[in-house]
């Protein structure tokens, strides 16, 4: 092992260490209600292996950062040219005018550590390095395995943090990945925009 993996391997040791320190065992699941313009979408949070991740997103749901949002991104298996490998999400995001009004990124729960799978409808943090994520987010369509901590969809091997699932509302996930979306096939970013974004007027938590 050169001395750089070594680096990055006791890095990514030191880190999942730090996020099972912080793991909240007795913490109970919590559920939001995400409305969509094609109808609502409910998912459960896990704060008891995904604590970090888990309440980041519930800052953006509480401070209202997600009402007037858009599902604006669709990721199918005939519009991704620039990835060799290939998924399948929707992703999410705040409304415009709270764009720059944001939390700082968080640290990067490896499903090493929280055992939390990208499966059918599993929730999980939009990144692009890690710990980079903020406050985009997606939900997978099918077992998505090459988001998980060695998957190759990222070049860093690191996997994405999921931290829930969809308890109800899978109907209109997928209505959502097949609604319209660019006709521009050049790069994986125009071919996977909304054509419109599918509009979510509120997400609030579900009172247990």
């Amino acid at each position: 092992m050169t001395r750089f993996r070594f680096i990055a391997a006791f890095a990514a040791l030191s880190l999942s260490l730090a996020a099972f320190a912080s793991a909240q065992p007795g913490a109970k699941p919590v559920r939001v209600r995400v409305q969509t313009t094609l109808g609502d979408i409910v998912l459960e949070l896990d704060p008891a292996r995904a604590p970090g991740t888990t309440a980041n997103f519930l800052k953006y749901v509480d401070g209202g950062h997600y009402d007037g949002g858009t599902f604006h991104r669709t990721v199918k298996m005939d519009n991704q040219p620039e990835s060799p490998v290939k998924i399948e999400v929707i992703q999410a995001g705040v409304a415009e005018s709270k764009a720059k009004a944001g939390f700082p990124p968080i640290a990067l729960e490896r499903t090493t550590v929280t055992g939390l799978k990208h499966v059918d409808g599993a929730v999980s943090m939009a990144r692009g390095t890690p710990d980079s994520a903020t406050s985009g987010w997606f939900i997978c369509i099918n077992d998505q395995p090459s988001l998980d901590f060695g998957g190759a969809r990222n070049p860093d091997g690191q996997g994405f943090a999921a931290f829930g699932r969809v308890v109800s509302g899978m109907d209109v996930v997928r209505k959502i990945q097949q609604a319209p979306s660019s006709s521009n096939r050049t790069s994986n970013t125009e071919a996977q925009k909304l054509t419109p974004p599918i509009g979510v007027v509120k997400v609030s938590r579900v009172a247990p």
